[in-house]
């Protein structure tokens, strides 16, 4: 299984279609504004297709815990998300906007493929000693997609169209399928009988997430801290057309924080025994919020200096999330606990990005603090939780 599928294979596979991911909603919100010429309906198209995730993510996780070749499975949610995106960008203007809406639901499904279905196959690539390792590269995956991905959409925008960069978009899904449908069978020794159905693997997964005192804290913190993203998200436009000089380039910003984010990840895989995990997770939400209190100065340069300390922020956050969801998840609802917790956050987002989109018509400046203040209640929501009363578990550092 090794000498064919390496995880420099897999980590092709996932930056590709993570990095197709992080370009389709950018390219959707610059095609609907390009098209309809309203802020208001292409932020709609961007949380149509991400708020769909919560029913998705957990029927997924379900499913591929239970297939003996996982791959497959992915690779027919990659084409479905491709395709997705195609009939998005064909229906603007040509169909009723409230059916373009509910396209743009449908495709969003089985968005969670994209980021924890492909994770939870991680200890299927890589055997157990080089786990850690392989674990902290895959969370880098997710800051170069954030990196390639908007860049690539706003500079596809700027000069071939933003329709084009829908079309890069969907491309990029789709060079991932080979890697997906190479992805390792399940081993025999796991095929064991299940009793339970489906429906009961569903609840058995929630209740480990909301039964675990330290996945309990971890998730809402970054669900919470998804709202606050999706608001800066809706905000990029509007901050590209009115700070930067061109709504393309609004989109471009979303690449700073993703060039600040790897930084602070290979700084900290370099220190991994230096701060715990679950410390990551609050106080990435408040270096968050500082970033979009100083976003909302609006000035050029101020906002530049805003999205990378957002990256400080945000990367580490990622990183300590897989650290705990791996060091906490039951072997047998791995796929469904990371799936399920890929699709809270991505809901998360797209009620931020359906939330700020009227509210920074109205003022720009408004939307950015409210954004900074949902990302303070992140971190605050962390310690709503108790902690168990063995803690040993959260002392244990960053793995490497």
């Amino acid at each position: 299984m090794k000498t064919r599928y390496s995880l420099r294979v897999y980590l092709v596979g996932a930056v590709a279609a993570r990095a197709g991911d992080e370009a389709s909603g950018p390219a959707l919100m610059l095609a609907g504004f390009a098209l309809t010429g309203s802020t208001s309906e292409a932020s709609s198209l961007l949380a149509g297709i991400t708020i769909s995730a919560a029913a998705g993510g957990p029927l997924l996780g379900t499913l591929l815990d239970r297939a003996s070749r996982p791959g497959r499975l992915l690779a027919g949610a990659l084409v479905v998300y491709a395709v997705g995106l195609g009939t998005i960008l064909a229906g603007i203007g040509r169909l009723p906007f409230a059916v373009t809406v509910l396209i743009a639901v449908l495709t969003g499904i089985p968005a969670p493929a994209l980021s924890g279905g492909w994770t939870a196959q991680l200890p299927r690539v890589v055997p157990d000693v080089g786990l850690p390792r392989a674990n902290t590269l895959d969370a880098m995956t997710y800051g170069a997609a954030s990196l390639a991905g908007p860049a690539l959409a706003g500079g596809t925008a700027e000069l071939l169209g933003a329709s084009t960069a829908v079309v890069v978009s969907a491309a990029l899904v789709g060079l991932a399928l080979p890697t997906a449908l190479m992805l390792p069978a399940r081993p025999v020794r796991e095929h064991v009988p299940r009793e339970a159905s489906v429906a009961g693997d569903l609840v058995a997964g929630f209740r480990v997430i909301t039964g675990r005192p330290p996945l309990a804290r971890v998730t809402l913190t970054s669900v919470v801290s998804s709202v606050a993203q999706g608001m800066l998200t809706a905000c990029t436009v509007f901050l590209g057309e009115h700070v930067m000089g061109g709504a393309g380039r609004g989109a471009m910003l979303l690449s700073c924080a993703a060039v600040s984010a790897l930084v602070a990840n290979a700084v900290l895989a370099r220190f991994p025994h230096s701060l715990a995990p679950d410390a990551i997770i609050w106080a990435g939400a408040l270096v968050q919020a500082a970033a979009l209190v100083l976003a909302a100065s609006e000035q050029p340069l101020l906002l530049v200096v805003a999205v990378l300390v957002l990256g400080i922020g945000e990367g580490p956050q990622l990183a300590a999330l897989f650290a705990v969801r791996h060091r906490e998840a039951p072997e047998h609802l791995r796929g469904q606990i990371f799936t399920t917790g890929a699709s809270l956050k991505i809901t998360g987002f797209a009620l931020g990005v359906a939330a700020a989109g009227p509210v920074a018509t109205w003022s720009l400046r408004g939307a950015l603090a409210l954004a900074a203040s949902v990302a303070v209640l992140a971190a605050l929501a962390f310690f709503v939780i108790p902690s168990t009363a063995d803690s040993s578990s959260e002392d244990r550092a960053m793995p490497h």
